[in-house]
């Protein structure tokens, strides 16, 4: 299947460019959330250097953002980047699960692998990897028992018709979340036999 970052454009834009104001575009650097100025402007979601999974955990941080937050720079929201104290990555990981378990989901609709990013490879013993990683599969079964924010809904249904996966996404996510949390995954199996 090929997965090009213009397709999320593409559909992002189509669904989103005139109702929210708001369209997708490939940035250079860091990803970067800009609310429209003027009137008349449009909001953009900048995602990095152009990479197909960038797009979908910006267009996921899009879809959790309220209609304030949609009105701030990045959201309002402060980065602390790679290196974070204890308390720190607590707070960052507390903010990503949501548009972690989003992105997950999406990207399964696109048939794109997903990757759990704890974002913090030179911290000082400050992530606790698997706990995050089930919290976000545990938001994102959420999502699927109780339904997706509308926005991000929205685009999960968009890209399940544009990659063909309405009637294999069921399976392809279970078989991610062995994947992605294989320890749960183990323990779902021996309970169920």
């Amino acid at each position: 299947m090929n997965h090009s970052p213009n397709d999320l454009i593409m559909l992002f834009n189509d669904l989103f460019r005139e109702v929210f104001r708001t369209t997708l575009v490939r940035g250079s650097a860091e990803p970067e959330y800009r609310p429209a100025g003027n009137t008349g402007e449009y909001a953009q979601i900048a995602f990095a250097h152009g990479y197909y999974s960038s797009a979908l955990h910006e267009i996921s941080h899009w879809c959790v953002a309220g209609e304030h937050r949609r009105t701030l720079l990045d959201y309002g929201y402060w980065y602390c980047p790679d290196g974070r104290t204890p308390a720190q990555q607590r707070a960052f990981e507390q903010a990503e699960v949501k548009p972690q378990a989003i992105e997950w989901l999406l990207s399964v609709a696109a048939g794109w692998r997903f990757h759990i990013s704890v974002d913090n490879l030179s911290g000082d013993g400050a992530s606790d990897a698997g706990k995050f990683c089930c919290s976000v599969r545990d938001q994102a079964e959420d999502y699927l028992d109780k339904g997706l924010p509308q926005r991000a809904q929205s685009f999960f249904d968009t890209l399940k018709a544009f990659y063909g996966t309405r009637d294999t996404f069921k399976a392809a996510w279970r078989d991610d979340v062995g994947r992605v949390v294989p320890l749960y995954f183990a323990k779902e199996h021996y309970e169920a036999n």
